[in-house]
Formats: C-alpha cells, sequence, structure tokens
C-alpha cells in the first residue's frame, strides 16, 4: 500500500455505501491507502467484492458486504459484520443513490418513490444505524452524497432534485443532533463526474443516448457548464471526502463542501 506513512485516517473504521461504485470505490480506495478499514457495501456484492479485492491487494483491509439501503436490518448486519472484523464504525459514506432522468410529468410515482427511498431514507436508516458504533468510537464522521441538485435543482428530475435539497437538510439536522457524541455530519456536492452513473445503463440510473454522456452532445454540454474546463473524476470527490473525514476539517459540520469545477456558480 503506497504512501501509508501519509497515514491521515489511520485507526479509523469506515462503512462506505455505493462501495462497488465509481465515486465509492475510489473513496474505499484511498480511505484504505490512509490507514482506514473500510466495509464496502453495495446492493451488488459482485463490485463490492472487487473493490474489496483491490484494496487488500494494495494491503489495505477492506470486507465486501451486501446491502440494501432501504432496509434496516441489512443495516444492522453490515454494522455487526464491520464491528465484528474491525471494530468501532468511525466513518460513514452515504453514495448510494438513484435516477431517472425523465421531466416532470414524464416521471412516474414508482420512480419517484425508489430515488427517495434509496438515496435519502437509506441515508437516514444508515445514519441511525451506526451511530451507536460511532459513540463506542468515541468519534465519527458522517460524510453525505450531495450534487449540483442540491445547490440549484433545475427542471430534469423532480424526485432527483427534491432528494438532494432534502440531503442538505438531513446533513444539518444530524450535525446538531450528534455533535454532543463528536460525531460531525458533513454533506460533499460533486459537479458533473464521469462515472458510469451518467454514461451507462444501470438498474437505479438508466441512461439511453439521449441522457448518456458517451453522446458527444450530452458531454459537451456538461464539459462547456463546468468553468474549469474538465468533467470531474471519482478520485476528485474522493479528495474531498478524505479531507472531510480527517482531523484536518474537525471543525466542519452541517456544512457543504462543493467540488464541481465551478458548475454551481
Amino acid at each position: 500500500m503506497a504512501n501509508r506513512d501519509q497515514g491521515r485516517l489511520e485507526g479509523k473504521v469506515a462503512i462506505i455505501t455505493g462501495g462497488g461504485g465509481g465515486m465509492g470505490g475510489a473513496q474505499a480506495r484511498l480511505f484504505a491507502e490512509h490507514g482506514a478499514a473500510v466495509c464496502v457495501a453495495d446492493n451488488r456484492l459482485e463490485a463490492a467484492e472487487k473493490v474489496a479485492g483491490e484494496v487488500k491487494k494494495a494491503g489495505g483491509r477492506a470486507i465486501a458486504v451486501e446491502l440494501d439501503v432501504r432496509n434496516a436490518d441489512a443495516w444492522a448486519t453490515a454494522v455487526a459484520q464491520t464491528e465484528l472484523e474491525f471494530g468501532a464504525v468511525s466513518l460513514l459514506c452515504n453514495n448510494a443513490g438513484a435516477n431517472f432522468r425523465v421531466g416532470f410529468e414524464d416521471q412516474t410515482d414508482d420512480q419517484f418513490k425508489l430515488i427517495m427511498e434509496v438515496g435519502l431514507n437509506g441515508s437516514f436508516i444508515g445514519i441511525k444505524a451506526v451511530a451507536p458504533s460511532m459513540r463506542k468510537a468515541g468519534v465519527g464522521v458522517i460524510l453525505n452524497m450531495g450534487s449540483l441538485a442540491s445547490i440549484r435543482p433545475g427542471g430534469g428530475s423532480p424526485g432527483y432534485a427534491a432528494q438532494k435539497m432534502a440531503m442538505v437538510g438531513l446533513t444539518r439536522s444530524a450535525a446538531h443532533s450528534f455533535a454532543k457524541d463528536n460525531i460531525r455530519c458533513v454533506i460533499i456536492s460533486p459537479g458533473h463526474v464521469d462515472t458510469p452513473f451518467i454514461r451507462g445503463n444501470n438498474q437505479h440510473s438508466p441512461n439511453d443516448w439521449s441522457t448518456s454522456i458517451d453522446n458527444p452532445e450530452n458531454f459537451e454540454r456538461r464539459l462547456n457548464s463546468t468553468p474549469l474546463g474538465r468533467l470531474q473524476q471519482p478520485e476528485d470527490i474522493a479528495n474531498a471526502f478524505l479531507f472531510a473525514a480527517s482531523d484536518e476539517a474537525a471543525m466542519i459540520t452541517g456544512s457543504m463542501i462543493t467540488v464541481d469545477g465551478g458548475a454551481g456558480m
């Protein structure tokens, strides 16, 4: 494992949801590089196992857990497995999300409900599941995934706009509620990140030629709305998560960190 002397998360234990995906996987690898033990949690066990395997091959500590974030029992199992393997949990990264890129009148009730259940309810359930473990650890950091939609929700997917705005409120509520327990909560809002979430045709984030950035017109539209001139990579967002999780951010809670190349201006 390279750069273990950097150790900004040495002794920490992290649960990372959506850990088999682009951004969650980048967080898992970076957190482990800086000394954390990581539980790579994803509803796709094979994807979680792949990332956990990469971490272990590089000399880090990791387990893979199948997790449907909407299920409180599944959360209890994930926390118990993590504690058994590594000890009390001190870091939680809530990445799991869903989106259906259709207009207001075209989005179905079921699509809206799924976006909210995965992104918002799943984070709420996860925070409650992990908080007792963080109290045992004596310290905790909860990192919620925001979006440009947390800053300026537009006229696209109404469910996604509602969920990402609601994450701001959830973050502030958790920050206030758990400050007495030495637990911080921060929301990190990326801009246009080049991941399968906006490229591939995934179960909880379907894309076709009209929405995928494999379509050069869509890619250029996102690129042109980013003043710094490139789409973000998962590692850009992971670096912000690392900072927020570290003691360098010890007095940051209830706040939003924006990593968008200026797209939200």
